[in-house]
């Protein structure tokens, strides 16, 4: 599994264990569409943009600031260990490696 996807997964599942009267939201009257909470709810909680959250997710945001990831932290309701993990891969370089099928280039084919 590739960084970007287990990042994605790491903050699918911890949303999805939350629901929004743990995180004190009042209800909406919206009909939940998933388990736990949407990620607009996680992006109010941690003070960031919706856009930013799912970037976030999608392993497309880059490096997030101390005070993002510890927003994150909390609105998440993530222990030690999992903060840790969190910070973990969102710094750590994408592990997918793409397979290209490069022309030779001038000198290569010189040789031959």
């Amino acid at each position: 599994m590739d960084s970007r996807s287990e990042l994605a997964d790491f903050l699918r599942t911890r949303r999805n264990r939350l629901t929004p009267d743990q995180a004190g939201l009042p209800k909406d009257g919206r009909t939940p569409r998933v388990p736990g909470l949407r990620r607009d709810e996680i992006a109010r909680l941690a003070g960031v943009s919706i856009e930013y959250y799912t970037r976030l997710e999608q392993g497309r945001a880059g490096n997030p600031s101390p005070e993002v990831l510890s927003a994150l932290s909390r609105a998440l309701r993530l222990d030690a260990s999992e903060t840790e993990h969190l910070q973990d891969l969102l710094t750590r370089p994408n592990t997918a490696t793409r397979r290209t099928t490069a022309a030779p280039s001038a000198s290569a084919r010189a040789c031959t």
